[in-house]
């Protein structure tokens, strides 16, 4: 696995991005990988590459670029303070909508590669990253063929913003996993996130993971689960086989 740090432009500023990619053959397709809101750490980079030796390219951007130099956080540490307070000065940095602007020139990036096989590409997103995946898919339709969030929050809401509101502009095929218990995305979300796919007929499917919590997929979490991470992984995996490479 090759492993690559760069500077991407985008229209607020430099976003600095890992890129990580198979180290033989080629060309592979690509992916996006929207981080949580813990932002760019060691767990995180251990995924990208995961998902890079899996066989593909990965671009992994720090969503947090306007806030400046942080971190890395440590999740653990987090949770055991002021969450608020720690985090809500860099999400308020970056939403859906800002992630979706930033996610051109992250097209125009993968574009430049010549070891990307293909123009249509895949999407992951984890907790806060969830909505930006889907958003961005929907944004760029002609350019996302699959799509997955992991405990993904506020995916159907009554902002503007809400993912599930561009149900009709996706083109993709959609994965959600939800968490069983996750405040951020309860039951009747998922009725609503659920409705709002099928009533556009993105072909999709959207699952709760039984006795999951909130993050269950990033090893860094207290609330991993190694057993429902897998099943995690191996649905992702297939989708992106699916609709990249078949």
């Amino acid at each position: 696995m090759a492993h690559e740090q760069v500077a991407i432009q985008t229209s607020d500023g430099l976003c600095h991005a890992h890129v990580m990619s198979p180290c033989d053959g080629g060309p592979w397709p690509a992916t996006i990988f929207y981080a949580d809101a813990g932002g760019i750490r060691p767990a995180v980079v251990d995924m990208a590459r995961h998902l890079a030796d899996a066989g593909y390219i990965v671009l992994l951007p720090d969503l947090f670029y306007r806030y400046g130099p942080y971190g890395p956080l440590v999740p653990t540490d987090v949770f055991k303070g002021d969450v608020r307070a720690i985090l809500g000065p860099l999400m308020a940095t970056t939403s859906n909508v800002k992630a979706a602007e930033d996610t051109q020139a992250f097209l125009d990036y993968v574009d430049t590669r010549a070891d990307v096989a293909g123009r249509m590409i895949g999407a992951v997103g984890f907790c806060m990253g969830g909505g930006m995946a889907i958003t961005s898919a929907a944004n760029y339709p002609d350019r996302f063929a699959a799509v997955a969030s992991f405990h993904g929050g506020n995916l159907a809401t009554d902002a503007p913003s809400s993912p599930h509101l561009l149900a009709s502009r996706l083109r993709a095929e959609v994965y959600v996993a939800g968490a069983e218990n996750d405040g951020s995305y309860p039951p009747a979300m998922a009725d609503r996130l659920e409705a709002a796919l099928t009533e556009a007929s993105v072909q999709h499917l959207v699952e709760t993971y039984p006795g999951a919590a909130h993050g269950w997929m990033v090893p860094d979490f207290p609330a991993y689960d190694q057993v429902s991470a897998e099943r995690g992984w191996q649905t992702m995996l297939a989708l992106f086989q699916r609709n990249l490479r078949e």
